[in-house]
């Protein structure tokens, strides 16, 4: 049998049943000293400057608070915070942005399995997240299903295009910044026809090609090929152009090309920089009779061939001579039998006729001038190549394009033109 402790200050009597608890604001039980405070005269603090203080009071009778807790080693008197989820953080930033909804998604999830296992916060921010990225997600799904995000990306193209090229249509006139239509430019101010002007849009076409650049020689070389048979269906009447016009264009740059720019523009323009257009140059099926029509398509496709003549002189190419003859002797039989079957006017149906008759007999020089290079007789190719071009131009030609109230002043072409057409060669403005 155990004998009960005796009572004292330090233990409850067992007769008078268990102690209360003490009072933590209260004063210190009799024969105790305040939690943290040790006795007169061993704290270096238990000094006042008025002499020894009661607990609970500091100096000028101020009282202080409850005792603090005394922390064990290791351990901070203030409560750490628990690490907020990086994963929550990041969903939520991609759900906003909705740039990559998938992976918000994705993270969203693992951030709420994680902030579970470690006691992480940041509980909110994945949910977040996760609804945002979800309704991004949906929103691709649609924008791909309907074709909505290609429809954004060329409009972002054209958008971007427009900001490095400008678009002239066909049958615009226009003023140039600069003191020629040669160079760079990236903007031109519209104009009437009417008025003068530098250039006058005749045409345009699409270039092919990768993504790559093709170079500014390649942009050249293919305005130089489809240009030219566009001036002849903007301006039929060849005859009429003055002799100063020359054909440029508008073609890509390198930074065009990369945002999709592949037009070139064919225009007019005159070949002194210090003089300008007046007037439309234009002469097609909106301003021209049916008549008019009539007779220029064929004299045109016929000027088509005789202008692919080969470049050599026939001593040295005989055999290409020979083919190009047979080329030009079967046009002739087309555009003969073009013009025999229209009706023309009173006043224009004996000079047609004229001229129908003139080209019959050059067909016939051409069949002679094919035999003789077929024969390698190159005097003999000379002859009939001579007689055959007799009728071009010719005098039959003037009085059939008076008749029907075209031009009748016969071009004159330089020697030594560089390009097809008796065109000086025209120049470039890129865009």
């Amino acid at each position: 049998m155990s004998i009960p402790p005796p009572p004292g200050p330090h233990q409850p009597d067992p007769a008078q049943g268990p102690s209360p608890a003490p009072d933590p604001y209260g004063p210190p039980p009799q024969g105790q000293q305040p939690q943290g405070q040790q006795p007169q005269g061993h704290h270096p603090y238990g000094q006042g400057p008025y002499g020894p203080q009661p607990y609970g009071q500091q100096p000028y009778g101020q009282p202080y608070g409850p005792p603090y807790r005394t922390w064990g080693q290791g351990y901070s008197p203030y409560a750490r915070p628990s690490s907020v989820s990086g994963l929550a953080v990041a969903s939520l930033v991609l759900g906003v942005l909705c740039c990559f909804p998938a992976v918000g998604l994705v993270l969203g999830v693992i951030a709420l399995v994680q902030i579970k296992k470690k006691d992480q916060s940041g509980k909110a921010l994945a949910i977040a997240g996760s609804v945002l990225s979800s309704l991004g997600l949906a929103l691709w799904v649609l924008v791909l299903a309907t074709g909505g995000l290609s429809d954004a990306w060329e409009g972002f193209k054209k958008t971007a295009t427009e900001s490095t090229a400008f678009s002239v249509v066909k049958g615009q006139c226009f003023d140039a910044p600069g003191e020629s239509l040669d160079g760079l430019t990236y903007d031109v101010d519209e104009v009437p026809c009417a008025g003068e002007h530098d250039g006058e849009v005749f045409g345009e076409f699409t270039m092919a090609g990768g993504s790559a650049f093709p170079g500014d020689r390649a942009v050249s070389d293919a305005a130089d090929e489809k240009c030219y048979p566009l001036q002849d269906t903007y301006a039929m009447d060849t005859w009429a152009l003055p002799k100063s016009v020359d054909v440029y264009y508008f073609g890509p740059t390198r930074q065009s090309w990369r945002l999709g720019d592949r037009e070139v523009t064919c225009i007019f323009g005159n070949t002194d920089d210090n003089a300008t257009l007046k007037g439309s140059l234009r002469a097609d099926e909106t301003t021209l009779d049916t008549y008019q029509i009539s007779l220029l398509k064929p004299l045109n496709a016929l000027d088509a061939v005789l202008w692919e003549e080969p470049e050599d002189y026939p001593e040295d190419d005989l055999a290409g001579y020979r083919d190009w003859s047979r080329d030009v002797h079967d046009s002739l039989g087309e555009q003969i039998r073009a013009l025999g079957s229209h009706s023309w006017p009173d006043k224009a149906d004996k000079q047609v006729a004229a001229l129908v008759k003139d080209m019959e007999q050059a067909r016939g020089e051409w069949a002679k001038a094919v035999t003789a290079a077929d024969d390698e007789d190159v005097d003999a190719f000379y002859t009939h190549y001579d007689k055959g071009y007799e009728y071009v131009d010719g005098p039959s030609t003037v009085t059939a394009r008076k008749a029907l109230g075209l031009a009748t002043k016969r071009p004159t072409y330089d020697e030594g033109s560089g390009d097809e057409g008796g065109n000086s060669g025209g120049g470039e403005l890129n865009v």
